[in-house]
């Protein structure tokens, strides 16, 4: 039976968390989808303005339609985003080499996707704070109320300086220092996620609180061949449910 983790224990492991997940919301973000090779006689500049004058009418952050949309509508934008690209990532494990061997894939991916989604949802509700994003990583996932104090920081064992360290090593493939709109690899992205979700393994007693599809996604997920399927229904419904709880929390 696993010992349960004291509320320093959730913090210790949610802080670098949430500070490394910080590069990787801004590289979905600021990711360009409409990123295209041009050759012929059409330059790439032509090619590039007509691309600008479509982005206007389509919602992606920073597009003119974006700003017409509300919190809610802005919030299953990244359900979505989060969710196909968690699923991307989960369909390709040769993405993470050796890795993938070591650990299952679907719980580490899905884990580390919700804690993710719950980042960029805080930051659509201008909740930038650190301490603030663990104590909603850790009442939506893990049902616990983590005290404002603790979540800063503020208890005896705490190091900075590790944390610090900790932060840069989950974040280690992703643009930062000012290299933020370099372009985003799926490659870089899947590695990075899966770091993040094993970093939550120091709360195996934690995870499995963690909200997740309903009984018939399991059911399906554990059929031959459509399992696959489940098991995607699954981890969307996951997300879905994340970010209903996450409202609630932040209203």
């Amino acid at each position: 039976m696993v010992e349960p983790s004291s509320d320093e224990q959730v913090v210790k492991v949610l802080r670098p968390f949430v500070r490394a997940a910080g590069p990787l919301v801004d590289a979905l973000r600021e990711a360009d989808p409409f990123t295209v090779s041009t050759s012929g006689g059409e330059t790439e500049a032509s090619v590039r303005a007509r691309l600008a004058e479509a982005v206007k009418s389509v919602r992606v952050p920073g597009s003119a339609a974006w700003g017409t949309m509300d919190t809610d509508d802005r919030v299953d934008w990244w359900v979505n985003r989060v969710g196909r690209f968690t699923a991307l990532v989960t369909a390709a494990p040769g993405l993470l080499g050796a890795l993938a061997d070591r650990f299952p894939v679907q719980d580490t991916m899905g884990v580390a996707s919700q804690g993710l989604l719950l980042c960029a949802i805080a930051g659509e509700h201008g909740v930038t704070d650190v301490a603030e994003r663990v104590r909603l990583i850790a009442w939506v996932l893990f049902e616990r109320d983590i005290d404002r104090y603790v979540a800063e920081g503020r208890y005896a064992g705490y190091d900075p300086a590790a944390e610090d360290e900790r932060t840069a090593a989950l974040s280690e493939d992703l643009p930062t220092n000012g290299r933020r709109r370099a372009r985003f690899g799926v490659k870089a992205g899947a590695r990075t996620l899966w770091r993040l979700g094993r970093s939550l393994f120091g709360l195996l007693g934690e995870l499995e609180k963690r909200p997740s599809g309903r009984f018939y996604h399991q059911a399906l997920g554990s059929l031959p061949v459509v399992g696959l399927v489940g098991n995607y229904l699954g981890e969307r419904a996951g997300l879905r449910r994340v970010a209903a709880r996450a409202r609630q929390w932040l209203r």
